[in-house]
């Protein structure tokens, strides 16, 4: 998407340790009207699959997915929590989860009610790195024993192996935007 390259390359900004900072249009502040171009963009990559559920985790996948959600007739939005909570069901599918960025493992949840059994399941998520949010999500699609039709990033580290390592287990997926790598201060797409 030349559109998404072109807004990272303006207002993306590099951070020691591979972190590429969006916060100004995809995950502190949001770009609505740019976000309506990137759901428009996943209608077009999945337009031939029918999607019962969007899963995401919190809390920057949950403001894409909803974006998202409008060009598949508003399929609901289910986000897997970080957190425990008193209002968190009891009857829940869990997976453990690591935080490339915050160094820290997280057990996310999601209400056994939410995803069901044979519901078509589209992951959205801001970035893939090395797939670890991802296959936590895929772990909860698959204990609900409902059906991935694929996994859709908006920003994919290209250079780290979260493609690759999903690929191999067999899964969809689809990125907007492939980062080649940040040498010398310089961001590079494939």
């Amino acid at each position: 998407m030349k559109s998404l390259e072109e807004k990272i390359l303006k207002e993306g900004r590099l951070r020691d340790g591979n972190i590429l900072k969006v916060d100004s249009f995809l995950n502190h502040q949001m770009d609505i009207k740019f976000l309506n171009e990137i759901g428009k963009e996943f209608k077009r990559i999945f337009k031939d699959e029918k999607i019962d559920k969007i899963l995401t985790i919190e809390a920057s996948g949950i403001g894409i997915a909803a974006i998202v959600s409008q060009y598949f007739d508003f399929a609901p939005v289910v986000f897997a929590k970080k957190t425990e909570s008193l209002n968190l069901d009891k009857d829940l599918y869990e997976a453990k989860v690591f935080s490339y960025t915050k160094k820290k493992e997280y057990v996310v949840r999601v209400g056994k009610r939410f995803l069901n059994k044979g519901e078509r399941v589209l992951i959205i998520d801001d970035f893939l790195a090395m797939g670890c949010a991802a296959k936590g999500l895929l772990e909860l699609v698959d204990k609900s024993e409902a059906e991935l039709v694929g996994v859709g990033i908006v920003i994919e580290k290209g250079f780290q192996d979260g493609r690759k390592i999903l690929e191999d287990m067999g899964v969809r997926v689809e990125s907007l935007a492939i980062l080649d790598d940040f040498k010398d201060g310089e961001i590079r797409f494939k």
